[in-house]
C-alpha cells in the first residue's frame, strides 16, 4: 500500500527530497544552540567577561537565524510536496473512476466514492506533510538531544529513558484503541455524505410529500453516530496532551533536584549544563509529543489509505482486447443464445440461479426500428445495456456490425451507439454545451437540427438566451419532457449507426412522441433505433417488436402478428386500449 502511494508523489520528490535536508539543518542548528548557551552562562556570566558574552551571543543569533530559515524553506517544500501529492491522488482516483465499467460503480457508493476523493485524501496529505517534516525532524531532535545529554551527564540521563519507556507504552495503548474507532468514523463519514447528497438531490420530492421532519432525523441520526464515534477517539487521542505535560513537568523536577545536587553537593556539573539540560528536556519530550501527534495522524490516515488505495486498484471488469477492431461495419446486431447475471459468485449453479436475462437469441438488422416490451423487471434496460458493451454477457456473445462487441476498441463501439438513458442527466452548463456532449465539434446549426428532430427546438427557442440558456446542475430548471428532448437532441449529434431510447420518451405527450419517430424513420433511415417503451402506441410502427417477460424472449415480430399470436402483448395493448378509451 505504501509503494503504491509513494509513486503518486510524481514530479515532486524533489520537494519530498528537500523538506526534509532542510528539518535536519533546522534540527543540528538548534541542538548546538543549548552547549552555546551553557558556555555563555559558564565563561560569560559567571566570570564576568561581557566580551565572551557578546562574541557567542551574536553567534547564537545568526546560527537561531539560520535554523529559522532552514524551517521556512522546509515548511514551503513540505507543503507544496503535500499539495502536489494530494493533487496527483484525486486526479488518479478520477481517472481510475472514469474508466470503472457499470459493474464496477454498482461496487461503490457515490457518497463513498466522493468522501475518498475529498475527506480521505485530505487526512492523508495532511499525513504525508508531518511525515516529511514532523516524522524527521522529532526522531532526529530527541536522537540528537538524547547523545548531548549522555555527553554532559550520564547518569541523569537514565531520567530520559524511564520518561522514553513509559510513554511508549501510553503510546501503544492508545494507538491501537484509537485505530478501530477511526475506521467506523469514515464509515459513518459515508452515511452522512449519502444522507447530504439524497437529500439534496430529491429535495423537490421531499418537500411534495412533507418528509422534511423523516430527513432531518435521518440526518441527525447520522451526525449523532459520528459525533459518538468523534468523541470515542477524542477520549483516547486527548490522554496524549496530559500525560506528556506531566512527564515533560516529572523529568524537569528530577533533573532540577538531581542536578542542583550535583552542582552543590558533588560539584560534578555547571550551572550551564545544567541549564542545557533543562532546555534538551524539552527537546525530548515535545519531540516525544510529535512523535506520539504523528502516530495518531498516520492512524488515522491508514484507514483513508486504505479506502484509496480501494479505488486505485480496483481495475475496470471491461478491458480492450489486444488487437482491438477500430471500425464497425455497420448497425446490425446478434444476441446468440446470450445469458446474463449482476451476480459475481463463483458457483456457476448459484449464478445461473440469478440470471437476470436468459437464452435470449435475435437478429437485428441494421437500419431497424425496432420496439422493446415488457413488464417492470423484464431486464429491457439490461437487454440493450449489453450493445455498447456497459456490462459483458456470461454466456453467448452480443455481436454488432457482425462483430463480437468483445473484439472492438470500447472506446469506438460506444461512439457507435447513442444511448438515451432511462435517467435522462444534464450536466451544469449552456443548452449548447450539453448537446456538445454527443459531438464537441458540433456547429449551433448541426444542434439546431437536432433539435428539430428531438421537437426540442421549439421550447429552446422560447427561452431569453436560447441555445445559449445555462442549465442548472442536474437539469433542475427544464422539465421532465424538456430533458429527454434535450438528452435525444445530444445522442443524435453523435450520428450513430444504433441508436438506444430507453424509455426516453415517457415524459412527453403522444404527438410530440409520434413526430420524433416520425423525424427519426425520415432523417436518420440508416441507424438501428431500439426503443423502449411502456406505451405499445410509441412502438407499434415499429418494424418488428420485441416483447421480453422476466429475462426471456416472449415474442419477436410485427404489431399485427404479435397482437394474433402473443398473449403478453395482446393483454398489454387491450389494457392499454382500455384505459385510453376511459381517458376519452
Amino acid at each position: 500500500m505504501i509503494r503504491k502511494l509513494v509513486s503518486y508523489i510524481g514530479e515532486y520528490r524533489k520537494d519530498t527530497i528537500l523538506s526534509p535536508a532542510c528539518v535536519i539543518g533546522e534540527v543540528i542548528l538548534e541542538v548546538i544552540l543549548p552547549v552555546l548557551m551553557a558556555s555563555v552562562i559558564d565563561h560569560g556570566v559567571e566570570k564576568g567577561d561581557m566580551s565572551y558574552v557578546l562574541r557567542y551571543g551574536v553567534l547564537m543569533l545568526l546560527i537561531a537565524m539560520l535554523s529559522l530559515a532552514a524551517g521556512a524553506l522546509s515548511g514551503m517544500f513540505a507543503a507544496r510536496a503535500s499539495m502536489g501529492f494530494g493533487r496527483n491522488l484525486r486526479k488518479a482516483m478520477y481517472d481510475n473512476i472514469q474508466d470503472f465499467s457499470f459493474h464496477n460503480i454498482d461496487r461503490f457508493s457515490t457518497a463513498g466514492l466522493v468522501t475518498r476523493m475529498t475527506t480521505d485524501v485530505t487526512n492523508l496529505q495532511h499525513a504525508f506533510q508531518i511525515i516529511i517534516r514532523m516524522c524527521v525532524r522529532a526522531p532526529i531532535m530527541m536522537v540528537s538531544a538524547l547523545v548531548m545529554c549522555v555527553t554532559i551527564n550520564a547518569k541523569l540521563s537514565l531520567v530520559y529513558l524511564a520518561a522514553l519507556i513509559f510513554l511508549g507504552c501510553v503510546l501503544a495503548f492508545i494507538t491501537t484503541r484509537a485505530f478501530p474507532i477511526f475506521n467506523q468514523m469514515f464509515k459513518g463519514y459515508d452515511r452522512l455524505n449519502a444522507s447530504v447528497q439524497e437529500n439534496l438531490t430529491g429535495i423537490r420530492v421531499v418537500k411534495a410529500y412533507v418528509r422534511e421532519e423523516y430527513e432531518n432525523e435521518k440526518f441527525c441520526a447520522a451526525t449523532e453516530n459520528l459525533k459518538d464515534l468523534s468523541i470515542r477517539a477524542e477520549k483516547l487521542v486527548i490522554m496524549n496532551q496530559p500525560v506528556m505535560q506531566f512527564t515533560v513537568y516529572t523529568c524537569i523536577l528530577l533533573i532540577s533536584w538531581i542536578g542542583a545536587k550535583m552542582i552543590v553537593v558533588y560539584s560534578t556539573m555547571t550551572t550551564g549544563q545544567l541549564m542545557s539540560l533543562f532546555t534538551y528536556t524539552m527537546q525530548i519530550l515535545m519531540s516525544l509529543m510529535i512523535i506520539s501527534m504523528v502516530f495518531v495522524m498516520v492512524t488515522m490516515s491508514k484507514s483513508s489509505a486504505e479506502r484509496i488505495v480501494e479505488v486505485l486498484d480496483e481495475k475496470s471488469s471491461l478491458t480492450n482486447p489486444e488487437h482491438p477492431v477500430f471500425e464497425v461495419k455497420d448497425g446490425s446486431i446478434r444476441f446468440e443464445q446470450v445469458d446474463f447475471s449482476y451476480s459475481e459468485e463463483e458457483d456457476l449453479s448459484a449464478r445461473a440461479e440469478k440470471c437476470v436475462l436468459q437464452d435470449v437469441d435475435l437478429e437485428i438488422h441494421a437500419g431497424e426500428t425496432i420496439g422493446i416490451i415488457g413488464g417492470t423487471g423484464s431486464s429491457k434496460s439490461t437487454l440493450v445495456q449489453l450493445i455498447p458493451r456497459l456490462y459483458d454477457v456470461w454466456n453467448g456473445s452480443v455481436k454488432v456490425g457482425g462483430r463480437d462487441v468483445r473484439e472492438y476498441d470500447i472506446e469506438t463501439l460506444r461512439n457507435e451507439v447513442s444511448m438515451v438513458l432511462q435517467k435522462n442527466v444534464l450536466f451544469s452548463g449552456t443548452i449548447l454545451e450539453n448537446l456538445r456532449w454527443g459531438n464537441p465539434d458540433a456547429t449551433e446549426e448541426e444542434c439546431r437540427h437536432a433539435c428539430e428532430l428531438a421537437q426540442a427546438h421549439e421550447f429552446i427557442a422560447k427561452m431569453p438566451e436560447g441555445y445559449h440558456t445555462f442549465i442548472e446542475q442536474g437539469g433542475t430548471n427544464v422539465s421532465g419532457g424538456q430533458k429527454q428532448r434535450l438528452c435525444i437532441a445530444r445522442a443524435l449529434l453523435k450520428k450513430p449507426k444504433i441508436l438506444i431510447l430507453d424509455d426516453s420518451t415517457s415524459a412527453v405527450d403522444t404527438r410530440t412522441d409520434s413526430l420524433i419517430r416520425k423525424a427519426f424513420a425520415e432523417e436518420i433511415p440508416d441507424t438501428t433505433k431500439l426503443i423502449i417503451a411502456q406505451r405499445i402506441s410509441s412502438v407499434q410502427d415499429a418494424d418488428r417488436i420485441l416483447v421480453l417477460d422476466q429475462g426471456r424472449i416472449s415474442g419477436f415480430d410485427t404489431h399485427e402478428a404479435l397482437l394474433e399470436h402473443n398473449e403478453i402483448y395482446r393483454d398489454i395493448y387491450e389494457l392499454q386500449q382500455k384505459g385510453a378509451d376511459q381517458d376519452e
